[in-house]
C-alpha cells in the first residue's frame, strides 16, 4: 500500500513551483516582424474569412480541434459535496492534466458559478464554438441529466458528463470480463445497483444497453418500486413492480455495483449472492465492504473497488481521455451509445491482451487475465491506440462524424506514433 498523502504535501503540490497546475504554450514561432504579421494582423484575417465561409474550417485553422472544456459549478465535487464553483478548481486543473497527460488534448478548465439548470446551459452553450468538446464534471444529480441533454440537443460538439459515463463505460468493460471468467451471460445476470445518483443510472443504462434484462436499483430509503411515491423520473426508469426488502433483492444476485457509500450492503447480503459474485464496491475512499470482508464470505467472488492499493481498480482515467482523443480527432458531433460501449469493449479487450514489461514494473508480475485483473492498468500505454480508435470508428460507423474518409489502421500508426 502506498504511503498517504498528507496536507501539506498536497498543498505544497499545488502551490509551487507556480499555483496550479497547468499553464498555456505556444505551437508556432514567434521571434520576427514577420512571425507577428502572420500570427496577428494582417494575417490572422485569412483565416477569420475563411471560417466565416465555413465554420468547420476552425478545426482546420484552430486549436478547436484538439480542445476540450472541463466545465463545473462545484455542486458535486468529489466526496466533498457541493463546495462551489471557485473550490472545485483544483479538481477540474487536475482533470486537464490528465488530459493532457495521458491522450494529448488540451482543455481549459471552466468553473462557472451557477447552479440554474437553464442559465448553465446558456453558458455551455455560448462558449462551446471554442471548443471541440465539453466534458462536464462534479454536477449534482438530477440536475446533471437534464443539463447534459440540453447541451447534446443543443450543441454540435461532444459532451459527456464523465461522472455519470465514464463510471459506466469501465464498470461495464469489468463486468463483461468479469461474465467471461466466471462463465455467465451478460443477459442471465441479477444486478443489484446501490446507490441512484448519476453514476448509478449512467451504469444502469449502459447495463441494459449490452445485454443486462435483470437490474434491482436501491436508493437511501431501499428498494426502489412502483408503489413508493417519492422516486423522480429517473428512478422511475428503473422502479421494479414489486416491494421487497434489500436482503430480499440480493438473494441470489449475480453482481452488486455500489456507488453509495460505507456499510450500505454488508457481509449479510454477500451472503446471500450467488457462489461467484461480482462485487464493485465503488464508495471513495472507503468502499460499501472492503475486498477482504468480500472474500472471506464469498472466496470465489470478483472484487473491484476505486482505489488503487486493491485490484480491479475502476479508474475513469481509463475513459475519458481516450474517448474525447477518437471523438475529437474524427470532429465527432456528439459522443452517442455505440461510442461509449466500443469503448467499454475496447478495454474489456485489452484486459486479456499480455501485459507489457513497463505496467509490470509499477505493478508487479502478477499481472494476467483472472479474477484479480479483469481491466488494464492506468499507464498501459496501448489505451490510447485501442480505446481512441475504437471510439472513433464507432463515430463515423454511426454517422455522427464530420470525417467521412477514415482508414483505421492508419488512424491506429498516428496514435501509436503518440505514445
Amino acid at each position: 500500500m502506498s504511503k498517504p498523502v498528507t496536507k501539506e504535501e498536497a498543498l505544497d503540490y499545488h502551490q509551487f513551483p507556480k499555483p496550479g497546475k497547468l499553464e498555456i504554450g505556444t505551437t508556432t514561432k514567434l521571434g520576427t516582424q514577420r512571425d507577428l504579421a502572420l500570427a496577428y494582423t494582417p494575417g490572422v484575417a485569412f483565416p477569420c474569412l475563411e471560417i466565416e465561409k465555413n465554420p468547420d474550417n476552425a478545426f482546420k485553422y484552430t486549436a478547436k480541434k484538439n480542445l476540450v472544456a472541463v466545465i463545473s459549478n462545484g455542486t458535486a465535487v468529489l466526496g466533498l459535496g457541493n463546495i462551489g464553483a471557485v473550490a472545485s478548481k483544483p479538481v477540474m486543473e487536475g482533470k486537464a492534466v490528465l488530459f493532457k497527460k495521458f491522450a494529448a488534448v488540451d482543455s481549459f478548465d471552466i468553473e462557472v458559478d451557477e447552479t440554474d439548470v437553464e442559465k448553465f446551459v446558456s453558458i455551455c452553450k455560448a462558449i462551446s464554438p471554442t471548443f471541440g468538446g465539453i466534458n462536464l464534471e462534479d454536477i449534482k444529480a438530477p440536475e446533471c441529466f437534464e443539463i447534459e441533454r440540453r447541451l447534446i440537443e443543443e450543441v454540435d460538439i461532444p459532451v459527456m458528463h464523465d461522472d455519470q459515463h465514464g463510471t459506466a463505460i469501465i464498470t461495464t468493460a469489468g463486468l463483461i470480463n468479469a461474465c467471461e471468467i466466471i462463465g455467465k451471460k451478460l443477459e442471465d445476470l441479477k444486478v443489484i445497483v446501490m446507490g441512484a445518483g448519476a453514476a448509478a443510472i449512467s451504469c444502469a443504462r449502459m447495463y441494459k444497453a449490452v445485454g443486462v434484462k435483470d437490474i434491482i436499483m436501491c436508493d437511501s430509503k431501499g428498494v426502489i418500486h412502483d408503489a413508493r411515491t417519492d422516486l423522480n423520473k429517473y428512478k422511475k426508469e428503473f422502479s421494479i413492480k414489486e416491494s421487497m426488502t434489500k436482503l430480499d433483492a440480493f438473494r441470489d444476485a449475480d453482481v452488486v455495483l455500489g456507488l453509495s457509500k460505507p456499510g450500505t450492503f454488508t457481509e449479510e447480503h454477500i451472503a446471500v449472492m450467488a457462489d461467484e459474485p461480482i462485487v464493485f464496491a465503488l464508495a471513495n475512499p472507503t468502499p460499501e465492504l472492503f475486498p477482504e470482508d468480500i472474500l472471506k464470505i464469498r472466496d470465489k467472488a470478483i472484487v473491484g473497488t476505486g482505489r488503487s492499493d486493491f485490484n480491479n481498480q475502476i479508474n475513469n482515467v481509463l475513459g475519458f481521455p481516450f474517448i474525447f482523443r477518437g471523438a475529437l480527432d474524427v470532429q465527432a458531433k456528439k459522443i452517442n451509445m455505440q461510442m461509449k460501449k466500443a469503448a467499454a469493449y475496447a478495454i474489456a479487450d485489452l484486459a486479456k491482451k499480455t501485459v507489457p514489461a513497463d505496467v509490470k514494473a509499477i505493478f508487479g508480475d502478477h499481472l494476467t487475465f483472472s479474477k484479480e485483473y479483469i481491466i488494464p492498468k492506468p499507464f498501459d500505454k496501448r489505451l490510447i491506440i485501442e480505446i481512441s480508435s475504437a471510439v472513433a470508428n464507432a463515430a463515423v460507423e454511426s454517422g455522427v462524424a464530420r470525417i467521412k474518409e477514415f482508414d483505421l489502421t492508419a488512424y491506429k500508426e498516428e496514435l501509436s506514433q503518440m505514445i
